[in-house]
């Protein structure tokens, strides 16, 4: 035996997908033959270079006894407290000089080492062989079993097996892997995601008994028309295949039609089936479906569907991209439960169990290739691998790897060549090899604008107006583009507060036929959890280049907390809209589920009287088809005796799924019967000096030179109530520094609006009202806000009267309009009559419904990774906190925490938010939309917050 020393380049830079590995198969979970997962504790040593290390670690009798523990799956910069080095996280830009296929001779390079003896009942040598199975490493690894090398690969999230049953022995098998940081294979994998090496999917060893099954491809149609599905099992291996539910006993590679039930996301029907070969039995779940392009459309078992989707990452707060099964569920079941139908693998094949899953549950699936070169778009796409002849056997194996493991899954309805990796002949190749492969399903890739090599018309981000104009057929392009559907593969950037934008997307998407729906940037927030920031991101670590809270950007926070965007979401595209203003007394149910009829589903009314629920009841809806309406008689409405009064309607489950228990809410609207009258002070009292530099004007008390109130009903009243416009820019506001569009945040901290001064120019004392005129304006600029606060008494409570005329030219939206004020830190429960229960914006409330509502300050809080504007509950009739109540005309948005704007603008992380002792609360008049700039397009015309004349007021009296 043996061992050579590896030098810079070699393996580490060719840009071949490796040597030694068998030809993809598919991926089964179990089968009757038997398995050792070699998951667990392995031994690691971290070299600072590719060459820094010989391989005799690689030889039997190695001691490794002083190397470091480790846990594989794992990724080696997540373990050992930073011993092993740091995350790294970029957008698109490599982390590494461009120069392909080389890469940097610092090359973090960890040597695994794992000893293992075989099972008692470990079948012997003469009973056939064994199989070595990888199914994630990153970058590449090379491979010694015994001191033997048995081969090496590269395609970071995708499985390579390599046959070992002649290398095996009873015990002290010795099984070594070097892995490196940085290969060829990372020009590849530039995925806007943290770069983190390491053997971070399972490591499997698999005995393969004489006549195991091999590759086989279940396919498993359905037709609409008729109600029967075909079953047919082509396997490597000749066999039977057995579906005892359908009373299906027939030999592989033929035809047997019968009657079925068929899978769809809404109904995952699964026929539990056997393949049976001489040496194997492999379990089979079959989902009989068809998916065609047919009418310019995509179409499942002869209807089109409209994919409620999400981009889905791979991650884990402690764990990085090791993803056990309970996790991998729990994402599921939260999709579920928040009404998505579909996922896109962003931007590489999950977790093969992850798809089992999708089965299961249902999730339609864009199964996505381990494929992106976006840090070439900094040199015009020049030397990109998509199109050099010398990768196109680097970008096969790519594909085939995940075709061949997760083409026997009925979730997975289209195939995507890989992402942001602009256009070439391997593209090319790639699609030609999918489609003669698999001619069951479609190709996605959305970087061909011109539809030469895929099935449908792909964007990301475009905005509502551009998405419309695709919709009515006048976006041009090819004559094929034109007669394909369209599908957002990303649309909604989830970054921080937001994104804004979802209900006017998903109008359009149900206006239109063409528009198949879309896929939301992202599931889940990449946070890394650290000590110091609670949750870290890009730059926290040190790293020389990085895209800062970029990584942050899902609509579940890191430890999958649901966000205010997700629950956004659920609202937009639930499968049962129930609409009507209430006047009439019916409500209008609709059916939005391309499949299911709504038996699955029960119905409840409730009536409220200023929020309060005052009846209840059960609600008879028609078992109404797909796309089908009824309106629907409610109770005669209780007696409002003046106040507000409406109605709630919900959609629940009628039974236990496997998502949700019955009860699970999956659907509500309200509607107004009568509406609010509006609070009303008549002035009796006049102000009156106090003698220590007061004024009293009914239950509150001012100072006389200012105007300011110190106290309204006994609660002490700090800094305010004065105008403010500024909130802390969320990332939306900041857009992203790439956009040629107009951002806002930038524009704003410009004008200086982060820091207006305030001019008193005159306290006025009249009879019944004392008038306050001020001046509200940003240095070193011409543009003003004219303020005029005019407060009134009734004896009992107190009136406020704001009046705001610009001055100058604006030419920017506000970020908010609003009186600010503090109150003693005690106060620290709150209850309101408005939206809730959690913070909503001019185009993120869909989600808000309105009821009462009680909280604390602190859960008022939105805890965004980067904290920015937040919490704001909007439509709020009344609200009562510190002692005071407060009520609005017209509504408003009320925001209450224990830091100023300014202390919550200049935070870069929760960690750097320290209560303080005083609540400040914000009751604004408006509030500028949200959009979703930090990838996409802003806030929409109409939730901007233009600057022009507004008179706006707040009753304060002693809370209840």
């Amino acid at each position: 035996m043996s061992f050579r020393t590896p030098t810079a380049g070699g393996f580490v830079e060719d840009v071949s997908p490796g040597s030694g590995a068998l030809a993809p198969r598919a991926w089964y979970p179990a089968s009757d033959a038997k398995s050792l997962t070699l998951n667990g504790d392995w031994r690691l040593r971290v070299s600072p270079t590719a060459d820094a290390e010989d391989d005799s670690f690689a030889a039997p009798g190695f001691d490794a006894g002083g190397w470091a523990r480790v846990t594989v799956p794992g990724h080696w910069v997540l373990q050992g407290d930073g011993a092993f080095g740091s995350p790294i996280y970029t957008n698109h830009l490599y982390p590494f000089p461009v120069d392909p296929p080389r890469v940097p001779t610092e090359n973090p390079t960890g040597d695994h080492l794992r000893v293992f003896d075989l099972p008692s009942d470990w079948p012997a040598a003469s009973e056939g062989g064994a199989v070595l199975r990888f199914d994630g490493v990153e970058s590449c690894a090379r491979v010694w079993l015994n001191g033997t090398e048995i081969g090496g690969f590269k395609g970071s999230r995708l499985p390579h097996e390599f046959a070992v049953g002649r290398l095996l022995k009873p015990s002290g098998n010795v099984l070594a892997v070097r892995v490196h940081q940085w290969s060829a294979g990372s020009y590849l994998e530039d995925q806007d995601q943290w770069w983190l090496p390491g053997i971070f999917r399972d490591v499997t060893l698999l005995h393969r008994p004489a006549g195991c099954a091999g590759d086989f491809f279940t396919h498993a149609s359905y037709d609409h028309v008729t109600g029967q599905g075909t079953l047919r099992v082509d396997s490597e291996v000749a066999g039977r295949v057995a579906v005892p539910a359908l009373d299906i006993d027939v030999a592989t590679g033929t035809d047997v039609t019968v009657p079925v039930r068929p899978w769809t996301a809404e109904t995952p029907h699964l026929y539990d089936g056997e393949l049976i070969t001489p040496g194997e039995r492999v379990p089979l779940r079959i989902g009989f479906r068809t998916v065609e392009l047919a009418d310019g459309l995509i179409k499942v078992n002869g209807r089109p569907i409209l994919f409620k989707g999400v981009n889905r990452h791979e991650w884990h707060p402690e764990r990085g991209r090791a993803l056990d099964l309970e996790t991998m569920r729990e994402d599921v079941l939260l999709m579920k439960r928040h009404n998505l139908n579909a996922v896109r693998t962003s931007h590489y094949p999950p977790h093969p169990a992850f798809l089992d899953l999708c089965d299961e549950y249902g999730l339609w699936v864009i199964d996505e290739c381990d494929l992106e070169t976006h840090g070439f778009v900094e040199q015009g796409w020049r030397d990109n691998p998509v199109d050099d002849d010398r990768w196109t056997p680097a970008l096969l194996d790519r594909a085939a790897r995940m075709v061949e493991r997760d083409k026997n899954h009925p979730s997975v309805v289209v195939w995507s060549l890989g992402n942001e990796a602009g256009t070439g002949r391997g593209l090319t190749a790639m699609a030609d090899w999918i489609h003669a492969r698999d001619a069951t399903r479609l190709v996605h890739y959305e970087g061909d604008l011109d539809c030469r090599d895929t099935d449908v018309y792909s964007r990301m981000y475009a905005s509502h107006e551009e998405v419309a104009r695709i919709g009515e057929g006048l976006d041009g392009g090819t004559h094929r583009r034109r007669r394909l559907p369209l599908v957002l593969c990303e649309y909604g950037h989830a970054m921080g507060n937001g994104p804004g934008g979802l209900a006017d997307y998903q109008e359009l998407f149900e206006r239109f036929g063409r528009l198949q729906g879309g896929f939301v940037w992202e599931w889940i927030d990449h946070g890394i959890r650290d000590e110091r920031f609670g949750y870290a991101y890009g730059g926290d670590f040190g790293e020389a280049l990085h895209d800062g809270n970029f990584v942050c950007d899902g609509l579940v926070f890191p430890d999958r907390a649901p966000s205010p965007g997700l629950l956004e979401y659920k609202k937009v595209i639930e499968p049962v809209t129930i609409e009507g203003d209430g006047a009439d007394g019916t409500v209008r149910i609709t059916n939005k589920q391309d499949f299911a009829d709504l038996s699955a589903f029960t119905f409840t009314w409730s009536y409220q009287v200023d929020g309060e629920t005052v009846a209840s009841g059960g609600l008879g809806v028609p078992a109404l088809a797909p796309g089908a309406s009824a309106d629907v008689k409610l109770p005669s409405a209780p007696d409002g005796r003046g106040a507000e009064t409406g109605w709630t309607v919900r959609a629940s489950l009628a039974a236990d799924t496997l998502w949700a228990g019955a009860g699970h809410e999956v659907a509500w609207g309200q509607g107004t019967v009568t509406a609010r009258p509006a609070p009303a002070v008549t002035p009796a009292g006049t102000p009156a000096p106090a003698g220590d530099g007061t004024l009293v004007l009914g239950p509150g008390v001012f100072d006389a030179r200012t105007g300011a109130p110190r106290a309204i009903g006994g609660a002490e009243v700090r800094g305010g109530p004065r105008l403010d416009v500024w909130r802390a820019p969320t990332d939306n506001d900041d857009g992203a520094p790439w956009q040629s569009d107009i951002r806002y945040g930038p524009l704003w901290r410009k004008l200086g609006l982060h820091r207006m001064l305030h001019r008193l120019d005159a306290v006025e004392h009249e009879e019944h009202a004392l008038t306050v005129r001020t001046r509200v304006a940003p240095a070193a600029r011409e543009l003003g806000l004219a303020t005029v606060y005019r407060w009134t008494s009734d004896g009992e409570r107190l009136a406020l009267t704001v009046t705001v005329t610009p001055e100058g030219d604006w030419t920017v939206p506000l970020p908010r309009l609003g009186v600010r004020f503090g109150l003693d830190g005690a106060a620290g429960r709150v209850r309101w009559f408005g939206g809730g229960p959690g913070e909503g914006y001019p185009d993120t409330k869909t989600a808000s419904r309105m009821g009462r509502w009680e909280s604390t300050v602190d859960d008022l809080q939105t805890p965004y990774v980067r904290p920015q504007e937040n919490g704001a509950r909007a439509d709020v009739r009344w609200a009562e906190i510190g002692g005071l109540r407060v009520e609005g005309d017209p509504e408003f948005w009320f925001t209450a925490r224990r830091w100023t704007t300014e202390q919550l603008d200049a935070a870069d992380h929760r960690t750097d938010l320290v209560p303080g002792d005083t609540v400040w609360v914000n009751l604004d008049h408006g509030q500028h939309g949200i959009g979703s700039q930090s990838c996409g397009p802003g806030p929409l015309p109409t939730y901007r917050l233009r600057a022009e004349r507004a008179t706006f007021s707040f009753v304060f009296s002693p809370a209840n």
